[in-house]
């Protein structure tokens, strides 16, 4: 198991204040060699925001230079955070003029529940546009979110709740899936297996935490112990489920190995914050890549899977050819599935120009592996969708 990022909150104005944000970054460093000698791989240092400005008199400006002072500052990556439906339009310019600056849109508002049809579509609109930045790369950096809360320390989700300074902790914890499948002797066992390494794992790391806070005032949010993925057959939380159902993930049984995975993550003791689950990105998954290449994923079976573990869509590549009003309604179902279940979920939507279903996909990014494009239905058409200001659909009672 590896950290996948530490994360730093603040707001804009701790960007603004130069020695604020020094402060910010020399806690990072403290925290990632606490955390490397308690024998802990740390991949990357985060910083994340609490929204794109909405007055912001020139955003491209405004993004270059976040980018620039969080980088002096150790940060590998900035998340502006949730940007308002008026500053939409200007997120496929502030991606195409930085490298590592993330942003997201709220489809599903986190308090209310109301799904916004304005943010759908807006979100839609930008996805269709940061498409064409760096064959379709760009949309690495955008999502929409639907019942996000503030302080999940994963990327692009990450944004910060406006109070004090915090930080917090996420895992790259395939690994640990994979290693309870393969020894396991049936579901339950794998379950047991991987539950109690979680629970190991996550002592461990509270461990650290209680050292920091000892030495800082700085809050801590949690842990968010998802079973993110690395390209290497090691990792993958493609191989964890095959080796559960014995069957190519996609074919029948695979929603209960998925259950049974995110089931164990939930048992354990220790602060939480964020997903704590399952996540299925389809290019950070070298099984799921590879699944996806040889046509046995859909859409529709990902956006399933969802409702039992993972957060969303991410990373799918799309066709380059797909419509707006088709990303809308893709949105629109995401929304639906997080209101109804009152559970965060996330869309991160990468159709690649020039390219069209089963089409082969190749990134130079080490946390990509190789696949194909997946197929999408819609044909351009109108219907109450796309005249939808608000839909608030109340979450299911059991």
């Amino acid at each position: 198991m590896k950290i996948r990022s530490i994360t730093i909150f603040t707001d804009t104005a701790g960007v603004e204040a130069r020695a604020r944000l020094a402060e910010l970054g020399a806690f990072a460093q403290t925290a990632r060699q606490a955390y490397m000698d308690a024998g802990f791989e740390v991949q990357t240092m985060r910083l994340a925001l609490d929204g794109v400005p909405a007055l912001q008199p020139d955003p491209i400006h405004y993004a270059t230079i976040v980018e620039t002072v969080a980088r002096e500052h150790g940060f590998e990556y900035v998340s502006l955070g949730p940007a308002p439906t008026t500053m939409l339009p200007y997120l496929p310019e502030m991606f195409a003029a930085t490298q590592a600056v993330f942003a997201t849109a709220h489809i599903v508002d986190p308090v209310s529940g109301v799904i916004d049809g304005a943010a759908v579509r807006g979100a839609a609109r930008v996805i269709r546009e940061a498409s064409h930045i760096d064959a379709g790369f760009g949309n690495l950096r955008f999502a929409a979110l639907a019942h996000v809360l503030p302080g999940t320390p994963f990327f692009p989700a990450a944004y910060h709740d406006g109070g004090a300074p915090a930080f917090a902790i996420a895992t790259e914890a395939a690994d640990l899936a994979v290693g309870a499948s393969d020894a396991a002797s049936d579901l339950a066992d794998a379950h047991r297996r991987l539950r109690d390494r979680i629970e190991a794992e996550a002592a461990r790391l509270v461990a650290v935490v209680d050292r920091l806070s000892a030495q800082s005032a700085m809050r801590f949010h949690g842990i968010d112990f998802s079973l993110a993925p690395f390209p290497t057959l090691a990792c993958s939380i493609g191989a964890a489920l095959e080796a559960l159902t014995g069957q190519p993930l996609g074919a029948a049984g695979s929603l209960a190995a998925a259950a049974t995975l995110t089931d164990a993550i939930g048992q354990p003791c220790f602060p939480r914050v964020g997903f704590c689950g399952l996540m299925l990105p389809v290019l950070e998954d070298i099984v799921l890549a590879q699944r996806a290449a040889e046509g046995r994923l859909n859409v529709g079976e990902l956006l399933q899977w969802s409702a039992v573990c993972g957060t969303g869509l991410d990373t799918v590549p799309l066709p380059g050819d797909v419509s707006e009003g088709v990303l809308a309604r893709l949105l629109f179902d995401v929304a639906a599935l997080s209101a109804r279940l009152h559970k965060p979920l996330t869309a991160r939507l990468m159709p690649l120009p020039g390219k069209t279903a089963g089409d082969p996909v190749h990134f130079d990014f080490a946390y990509f592996a190789d696949s194909g494009v997946l197929s999408v239905d819609g044909a351009v058409g109108e219907g109450l969708l796309e005249r939808t200001a608000a839909l608030h659909l109340l979450p299911h009672q059991t």
